[in-house]
């Protein structure tokens, strides 16, 4: 394949935050938030700049070792070659270490960024590899599914490839997320999930995965015990006890709650009138945000 060519100009790319798993969908499925990563990226003459705002943006790396660096790197080759040069400005809004998609946010602005700036990119790299290579990247798809798509996401992969349908989640539900100062690490979540789990406790969950793509797109009465979970939540509790206890204390209360990703943050999924009130029950300790659902994922946008 002959090498690529590059776009004189920059291009924008908007990323969304997610929550993946929803309770019973571990790692399968996802959830497109609106709350975004803004990224802007102009292939230059020579060299890597980088800019960072906001989150992370003191404790980020500003050189090839940061991870939306690394995911246009990947990109890049699997498009033809490298550019000479690279400008990336980063907005970042998403929290990191929270469970809310902040890494595939980064990975789907990297690879969604390089085939817009490289000239007939599209071809060479279409949708369905783009959710391949961020999967390869990040290691499972749910996240980067919902991040690339929108919407409400199943992921799974088949025959060694990654694979994704989108849905439409109902108009009326409010996405209500809890944010702790703290962040926890996905190493150390993960590594608290034992090897084997109760053959009754996988099918209570295979049986709430299913009812949950129900709830979420046609019938959000039945969210709460759609989003009950036995397979990951409880075993991570050492890592995030008031997670876990505020998941607990919002169900016991009929608030369909879970915890967003490998945590800590909690997601609530309420009807639009409760909202406000679901918002105000966690205390000074969260930063509780009414968010709206994204229906439109990575998405390339005017400079302006």
């Amino acid at each position: 394949m002959a090498g690529p060519a590059f776009r004189a100009a920059a291009v924008r790319v908007r990323t969304p935050a997610t929550s993946a798993n929803l309770g019973p969908g571990f790692d399968a499925l996802g959830l497109s938030l609106g709350l975004y990563d803004d990224v802007v990226v102009r292939v230059a003459e020579s060299g890597l700049h980088i800019d960072i705002a906001g989150e992370g943006a003191e404790t980020l790396p500003r050189d090839e070792s940061h991870l939306l660096v690394r995911s246009l790197r990947t990109a890049f080759d699997l498009l033809g070659g490298q550019p000479r040069g690279l400008e990336v400005v980063c907005a970042n809004r998403i929290p990191h270490g929270r469970g809310l998609g902040s890494s595939s946010a980064a990975i789907c602005a990297g690879i969604v960024a390089a085939r817009a700036v490289t000239i007939g990119g599209a071809e060479r790299l279409d949708d369905a590899a783009l959710l391949e290579l961020a999967t390869e990247i990040e290691g499972h798809p749910d996240n980067v599914a919902a991040c690339l798509l929108g919407g409400f996401t199943l992921a799974w992969t088949e025959a060694g490839a990654a694979r994704a349908i989108r849905m439409d989640p109902a108009d009326s539900i409010v996405p209500v997320v809890f944010v702790p100062s703290k962040a926890v690490l996905t190493e150390t979540a993960r590594g608290l999930l034992p090897r084997n789990v109760p053959h009754v406790d996988a099918a209570a969950n295979a049986g709430r995965a299913a009812l949950l793509v129900e709830a979420l797109t046609r019938r959000p009465e039945l969210l709460l015990p759609a989003t009950e979970d036995r397979l990951h939540q409880e075993y991570r509790s050492p890592a995030m006890p008031e997670s876990v206890a505020l998941v607990n204390r919002l169900r016991a209360d009929g608030v369909p709650a879970v915890i967003s990703g490998a945590g800590p943050t909690v997601l609530a999924l309420v009807e639009d009138g409760a909202a406000d009130k679901v918002a105000r029950l966690a205390g000074e300790r969260w930063a509780a945000n009414r968010l709206t659902l994204d229906a439109g994922g990575t998405s390339v946008l005017p400079l302006s």
